[in-house]
Order: C-alpha cells, then sequence, then structure tokens
C-alpha cells in the first residue's frame, strides 16, 4: 500500500477500539478497489466525542465509524443526521460534507442486508428479540419499519422492554410490540418465531451462556440469529439448532455495516465477490478458520 499526501484515511473512533476488525473490512475494500484509502483504529479518552468529531473533520478525514461508547455522545456534534439514525438515536457512521458531518447508523441496513444474503426474512415474520438495549431498540424499530407481523421483546427488566414496545407502537400506529419479562417466555403461544439475540450473553469470554437455556423456548424458533460475532458460533446458536431451527451470527452484519459505510464514504458500489474477500479477511483477523 502506497501512502502518500492524496491518501485519505477513515478510522473507527470509541474506547475500547485495540481489537476492532474494521480495518481488515475497509482495507480489504481499499486495496482491491484501488481506493488510495486507508482505515485506521482511534481510541478516544471518556468525554472527548466533542473534540473527536472536530478534530477528525479538522483533519479532514472522509469518514470515521463510531462504536461504543460514542455512538451517541457524538449527534450533538454533527452538521446533519440521516432520518434512520435519528429515529434509533444512534449514529456509528459519520461521513464528511461541507461544513461538518452527516451521521448515518449503518448498522441496523447491515444486520437487513445479512439477513437476506442468508435467507432470513422479517416481512410477515413474528420476532422474538432477547434483550431491551440500545441494540434491541434498534432491532425492534427495524423489525417493524420491514414489516413484521408481531414483535416480543423479552428482558429481565420488563419496564425497559415496555418502553421499547411503547415507541414501536407509536411509530406503527397500531399495537404491532408487546413486552414480556424473560422468565414469561413459557406463555408465548405455540407458534413459530424468528429470534433475534440482542444482548451480550455469551460474548467471549463467557462463551458458554446463553439468555435462556430451555430447551421448550427453543423449539419454537425456526430461526436464531444471535449479533455477538465472537465467538462465530455461541450457545444460543446451538441451542437453536440442537432443537430444529437455523441459527447464524453477527459476523455478517458487522461486515454489512462497515461495507455500507464504506459505499457512503467512496461512493463505491461493493458486488458479492468483493464482499466475500472482507469477509475472509475479518475472519482471518479473528483467526476462525471455518
Amino acid at each position: 500500500m502506497k501512502i502518500d499526501g492524496y491518501t485519505r484515511v477513515c478510522g473507527v473512533m470509541g474506547n475500547p477500539v485495540e481489537h476492532t476488525m474494521s480495518p481488515a473490512i475497509h482495507n480489504t475494500l481499499a486495496q482491491n478497489l484501488k481506493e488510495n484509502l486507508v482505515y485506521v483504529p482511534f481510541r478516544v479518552p471518556a468525554g472527548g466525542a466533542e473534540d473527536a468529531v472536530k478534530g477528525a473533520y479538522a483533519l479532514n478525514l472522509l469518514g470515521v465509524n463510531v462504536t461504543v461508547p460514542y455512538k451517541r455522545d457524538v449527534i450533538p456534534y454533527l452538521k446533519e443526521i440521516d432520518p434512520l439514525a435519528e429515529t434509533i438515536g444512534a449514529v456509528n457512521t459519520l461521513v464528511r460534507r461541507p461544513g461538518g458531518f452527516k451521521g448515518y447508523n449503518t448498522d441496523m441496513p447491515g444486520l437487513y442486508r445479512a439477513m437476506c444474503e442468508d435467507g432470513v426474512r422479517i416481512e410477515e415474520e413474528r420476532v422474538l428479540i432477547l434483550g431491551a438495549g440500545g441494540v434491541a431498540r434498534a432491532v425492534a424499530i427495524l423489525a417493524a419499519q420491514k414489516g413484521a407481523a408481531q414483535i416480543v421483546i423479552l428482558n429481565r427488566t420488563l419496564v425497559k422492554a415496555e418502553g421499547i414496545a411503547d415507541e414501536v407502537n407509536a411509530l406503527a400506529g397500531c399495537r404491532l410490540a408487546q413486552a414480556l419479562r424473560l422468565e414469561e417466555y413459557g406463555s408465548l403461544p405455540e407458534e413459530r418465531y424468528l429470534a433475534i439475540q440482542a444482548t451480550n450473553v455469551g460474548m467471549f469470554p463467557k462463551t458458554e451462556a446463553a439468555v435462556i437455556e430451555d430447551a421448550a423456548f427453543y423449539k419454537k424458533i425456526h430461526t436464531g440469529y444471535d449479533l455477538v460475532f465472537n465467538p462465530a458460533r455461541t450457545r444460543f446458536m446451538e441451542l437453536a439448532e440442537e432443537n430444529g431451527g437455523r441459527a447464524f451470527g453477527g459476523l455478517k452484519m458487522l461486515l454489512y455495516q462497515g461495507i455500507i459505510a464504506y459505499e457512503l464514504w467512496t461512493g463505491a458500489q461493493v458486488n458479492r465477490t468483493l464482499a466475500e474477500k472482507a469477509y475472509e479477511a475479518m475472519k482471518e483477523a479473528m483467526h476462525i478458520s471455518q
């Protein structure tokens, strides 16, 4: 890779960022598309969101990804925000515009693109969402926007799940979503659901854990989608498959949120062949052999 005075810089800001897989995605894309662009991580200390956004613009960065804990913190310092990011209330991609950055959320479009590639549909599905944090909220909004027939949010703290359900119902203009305590999963009707695991349970290093262990729950799931990407195969996925369902992890969501950001920065269109090259580079960086 040749770096010179014409090289454009993109990167990811967060804390921590030392283990990010994003450089593997973006630098692979840039090299294959012959773009004079390099992507690097930026560790931003607590309270530094404003300085980071303004500094990135002053240094002529083409674009920046934003990861925890700054997806909300950067919003006041943007020139503009995309409607989807505004609805979700979180920004993970900054795109350079005259006078400042425009904020986007590519996480949910990335999830949807990954699901479509995996042959998983949301339209007309009964969707179970495990968790009631920021990611679960975004998934619930995505499910509503993509035409889910029903959305059920399961969470240990009922009031948080109820807040998301109320918000989704207000956006949908009907009673589309409902909330249940996690332990109330047994009251679910004998239907077959698409279940999206939106907590950090099962994430490395506590890889043997699942939010729910009961096989009876997984017998109601035709497809389990875990947004955890490390490990590539989670306990939630194992339980879904052991009880007759399909299972997918969060690696492709990670891939496609990055690809969509790259497309926003450069105007490039990343085809499936190139996406597969970036996917392999990401897996290699994570030491995943399959």
